[in-house]
């Protein structure tokens, strides 16, 4: 499943919870795992963002942050 799909099968989800309907067991599980799913791809794209920063000093030498604290491989 790609990301844009995970999205709208969460989106589907949260909105059948919201009715009279509700949600069974496995759809609360599945809205449960799709979610942390979605979770960790953020934080990985964030991490990947964030050691990709360099960093211009006083001296005017570069510093990348990822390298500077042991986050980029």
């Amino acid at each position: 499943m790609i990301m844009e799909e995970k999205i709208a099968r969460i989106n589907e989800l949260y909105k059948k919870s919201k009715t009279m309907e509700g949600l069974n067991e496995a759809e609360k599980e599945e809205q449960a795992q799709l979610r942390r799913e979605y979770i960790e791809a953020v934080k990985k794209n964030l991490q990947g963002q964030l050691n990709n920063i360099d960093i211009k000093n006083p001296d005017g030498s570069i510093e990348n942050l990822g390298e500077k604290h042991g986050n980029k491989k």
